[in-house]
This record gives C-alpha cells, structure tokens and sequence, in this order.
C-alpha cells in the first residue's frame, strides 16, 4: 500500500448512512472518497444488481463505519477484537440478534471481497461468534380479525392506504417492492389483474391481484397512465418509511394494540395462508422465498402451539 494509502487508511472516518449510501449510488466517475475503506465498500457494493441490497447493505456497512470513527478504528485496519466489540456494541443498544447478524453478514461479505481482492490478507469477521437467532419469526402478525380491521380502517382512511394494506397484508408484497413499482407494472394476464414486481436477488414476478387488491388499486391509480404506483401525500413516490408511519397509524385507528410494521402484514399474509390451507409450496412461490424452511419459520409459532402434541395425546386417553 503506498503512502497516500496510508494516510488515507489511517484517517478517523467521518461518514454517515446518507453519504455511504450516495457514494454507492453516484455514477462513474468515482468520487474524491476521505479512505479506502469506503472505496471498498463502494466496489463491494457494486457487485450487487438489486438496487435494494445495495441500499440494505450499505445501511449497514455505513453503520459499522461511524462506529469505527467513533473509535478511532480504521477500517481496513480493524481487527477480529473490533468486530468482536462492535457487535456486543450493537446488543447493548438492544439491537434484535437477526438485526446484528445481518450486520455481521455485511461485514464478512466486505471483508471476505478484500480478501479476494488482495488488499487483506485475512478477514477479521472469519471467527467472530455470530448470534443465536430465533428459529421462529419474531414478528408480530394479525390474525383474521384483526386484518379485517385494519382493512377496514384503511379503506376509511383514503384509496393509497387502502392499496398499500391490501398489497401487502393480501398479496404478501414486500413493502420496498410495492413503494418501488409503477403503474405501467399493472397488466392482464388470462383474465388476471397482474402486477410484475422485482423482488429479492432481482428476480421479477408477475403477481395476480386479491379482487380487494385490484379494486383497491384502481381507485388509488384513478386513471393514471404512468408514474409511481402508490402516492405520497405531496404527489411523490411513497417510500417504505412513509408507509411504516401509515401502518403505525391505521393499527392505531383500527384499535389494534399491537405494533406494526409492513413486515408486520406480509407475516400475516404467510401464517393466515398456511391456516387457510393453502399448500406449503404456494405460500413459498407466493412470499417470493428461496427456501421453503424459511416460509415455515414465519408459521412455527402458531403451529407450536396449535398441533402440539399434548392436545393429541389428551384425546387419544380420554377415547374409549
């Protein structure tokens, strides 16, 4: 490493989510960056063709590097001790154990790219004691009651409240792909209302609309031939941050005590499902999930508790 590198290496970081997200997002030709440490990311990141893992990724990345500049730590510099207390760092914080095994993942795939790129010998996240994360979805969901509420009080609260609850609790959209889709997205397909999304890994997905869904959306879209699909309140893009606060809010108005989150209705959308009876596998190809223990982990709760084995065994004793 030459001695510009050096310096630059050794420097104290400085940046936040906003600018570690622009640095990844900004077109060639590279930007003047403060150390290779966000170079790297930079280039890391690029390996990525869904805009949304980059987003998700570099969230994470840029989280770890004001840690760092909080420390003095360079990042390229950092050790398997740093690591270490960067992630009891983010538990005392109270940050769920998914939350800092994804942040951990982040790092070993920067670290590990680093690696294959010469520019580390080792990577200090390769024996870093991952957490335990629950096997069952910590996620709170609603049951049919409830959703009917929640649908209700959307409805009530406008058209785009309506749209969004209905994609997402109905159709199981995750909330970054219904925010991200245009009405030029909506089409017919053998007499389906369809709506073609890009998901996770950048897969596209045509997706048939829940008959509330497609009403829903057509009162919502009102005529419009182009633009985003869900509106915010100024005319823009719905982000998924203005449709957590409406979720918050519509839980709120539908007297729903639990708190919600987007994620919060396609989980619904998963365990009310697999309690209709829908088929292991449909719930899957429906969710967009690469692994079929990853759909079950969302219903193993209910499932704990409503096919335990106890209830079984009780009425096999008392059959005569």
């Amino acid at each position: 490493m030459n001695e510009q590198n050096e310096e630059l290496v050794g420097e104290p970081l400085s940046i936040g989510a906003t600018r570690a997200l622009a640095l990844v997002q900004r077109p060639s030709p590279l930007p003047v960056v403060r150390h290779d440490g966000e170079l790297l990311a930079r280039a890391f990141l690029a390996g990525y063709t869904s805009e949304q893992t980059r987003a998700a990724y570099g969230r994470d990345l840029a989280d770890f590097f004001a840690w760092c500049a909080t420390y003095g730590v360079a990042p390229l510099r950092a050790q398997r001790m740093h690591i270490e207390f960067y992630a009891r760092s983010l538990e005392h914080l109270g940050r769920a154990p998914a939350t800092v095994a994804r942040r951990l993942s982040a790092l070993a795939g920067l670290y590990r790219y680093a690696v294959e790129e010469r520019v580390l010998d080792r990577s200090p996240v390769a024996h870093v004691r991952r957490p335990h994360v629950p096997e069952d979805s910590p996620t709170l969901g609603l049951d049919r009651r409830e959703l009917r509420q929640l649908l209700g009080a959307a409805e009530d609260a406008g058209p785009r409240d309506h749209a969004l609850v209905c994609l997402l609790a109905l159709n199981g959209v995750r909330v970054s792909a219904a925010c991200g889709a245009d009405v030029t997205d909506l089409g017919e397909q053998r007499g389906h209302r369809t709506l073609t999304l890009i998901g996770k890994g950048n897969r596209r997905a045509i997706l048939p609309l829940a008959p509330r869904t497609r009403t829903a959306v057509h009162v919502h879209v009102h005529g419009r031939a182009q633009g985003a699909l869900l509106l915010a309140n100024d005319g823009g893009r719905l982000d998924r941050h203005d449709a957590a606060r409406a979720i918050r809010r519509l839980a709120r108005a539908a007297g729903i005590a639990k708190t919600l989150s987007p994620h919060s209705l396609r989980h619904t959308f998963v365990t009310l499902s697999l309690e209709a009876g829908v088929p292991l596998h449909r719930v899957q190809d429906a969710a967009g999930h690469a692994d079929p223990r990853t759909t079950r982990r969302y219903d193993r709760a209910r499932h704990a508790l409503d096919g335990h084995a106890s209830y079984t065994i009780a009425a096999f004793v008392e059959d005569t």
